[in-house]
């Protein structure tokens, strides 16, 4: 198991490399840089800008500086908040953007799951058919439109639930961000759990414990389940990636301290050294979990491992 993982961490090294590298030419090459505002600056002061932040090298120069500095750990200043450098202000984020993911992360597996299972067990009737029009409005509809949906009527017509803000941090201000951040991975998470089972369902070894009298529930606990649970794992992995990356759309919406609040004023002010270090935080912490999510695939299925 151990050579198995270190060998999928190895492979995820070019990708970030190619990424990181794709990132850094295109913030450069775009037309436009961080420090042309509405109000131009004076040529002298935009030249001692660009000296100061090493822009004022050849773009290959740049590219090598920022390589080294990465490498270091060190994710450069922000152009824009000169206060802060880009990875102090990812820091002060990330506890806002970890807790937003990661409760919507369970939300999505924990009703996903059970969703699944429902619509499996009660396969062509009304639990199921209420299941697929679930699945279809979570794929269909985007959540920045069910979002304000969301708000108009859970927060300002009935005036259940605040309608942006994380205030005190309690529960109620997360409520309707981790429903909109999860809502389509519930549908996916159902949609892959109702397939799956409903074939392990119809498996000989099944049939074989259905006529030694063994009950539905104990059937699906001890013997559906887990093999079942093969193709929600391996979604996981993308899943938390979406869930983490979408959550700048949630927080932008919601008005969430988290680090999409960053990311978004990053992007339009041009911000070089906030917008990679952004990007660059994300990939890592996607590559992690796809990386946990391919361990757990392969203990679950050692023939992942041999193979």
């Amino acid at each position: 198991m151990l050579a198995y993982a270190l060998k999928r961490l190895l492979s995820t090294i070019p990708v970030l490399w190619i990424a990181i590298t794709a990132c850094f030419f295109i913030l450069r090459l775009a037309p436009g840089g961080p420090f042309d505002g509405e109000r131009p600056l004076p040529q002298a002061i935009k030249d001692n800008l660009a000296a100061h932040y090493n822009l004022d090298k050849p773009l290959i120069e740049q590219y090598l500086i920022y390589i080294g500095n990465v490498l270091k750990g060190d994710l450069g200043p922000s152009f824009i908040n000169q206060d802060f450098n880009v990875a102090e202000q990812l820091l002060s984020g990330l506890p806002y953007t970890l807790t937003l993911g990661t409760s919507a992360f369970v939300f999505a597996v924990l009703a996903g799951i059970l969703a699944g299972i429902a619509g499996a067990l009660y396969k062509n009737s009304l639990p199921d058919y209420l299941l697929g029009l679930f699945i279809l409005l979570g794929l269909v509809v985007p959540n920045f439109l069910v979002a304000p949906i969301l708000q108009l009527v859970f927060g300002l017509q009935l005036d259940w639930l605040p309608v942006g803000g994380w205030g005190d941090g309690s529960i109620a201000f997360l409520v309707l961000p981790v429903v909109v951040l999860a809502l389509p991975h519930i549908a996916r998470i159902s949609r892959l759990m109702r397939g799956a089972l409903i074939e392990v369902l119809n498996s000989n070894y099944i049939r074989t414990a259905r006529s030694k009298g063994l009950s539905r529930t104990r059937i699906v606990v001890r013997h559906a389940l887990k093999p079942a649970l093969m193709p929600v794992v391996s979604y996981l992995g993308p899943a938390a990636g979406f869930l983490l990356t979408g959550s700048v759309i949630v927080e932008t919406i919601f008005g969430l301290p988290g680090i999409g609040r960053y990311f978004i004023n990053a992007a339009l002010n041009r911000d070089y050294g906030m917008v990679l270090g952004t990007v660059i935080f994300y990939m890592v912490l996607i590559v992690v979990l796809n990386l946990i999510v391919d361990i757990l695939y392969a203990w679950l299925d050692p023939r992942v491992r041999t193979q």
